[in-house]
């Protein structure tokens, strides 16, 4: 089973840099977060070698969360080529992330 990519401040910026990302930013305390993890496990699998799927957990990449704005969690950006193009607040249906994604392929 594919696995989605655990960002930390080393690895941010070649991760999202080229192609499209979604970028989960949670915490482990985060009840909606928790409820999204399947579904990002699923988004991982579908868009394996299309888009790469990331999380970056709040409580240990609190310079990443300042960076990008993060005030609550779960955010979803939505980046190209390391640029954000969408964001998404709070727990979705998959098909909203997906269809975000392939909006961007």
């Amino acid at each position: 089973m594919a696995n989605y990519i655990e960002l930390t401040t080393e690895n941010f910026e070649s991760t999202v840099g080229e192609g499209v990302s979604l970028v989960d930013f949670w915490a482990p305390w985060c009840g909606p977060c928790r409820m999204l993890s399947p579904i990002i496990d699923e988004l991982a699998t579908d868009f394996e070698g299309k888009a790469n799927i990331c999380k970056v957990n709040t409580d240990e990449q609190q310079d990443l969360a300042v960076k990008y704005g993060v005030r609550s969690v779960p955010t979803i950006l939505i980046m190209k080529n390391g640029e954000i193009v969408d964001q998404l607040i709070g727990a979705q249906p998959k098909q909203v992330f997906a269809d975000k994604i392939s909006a961007q392929l």
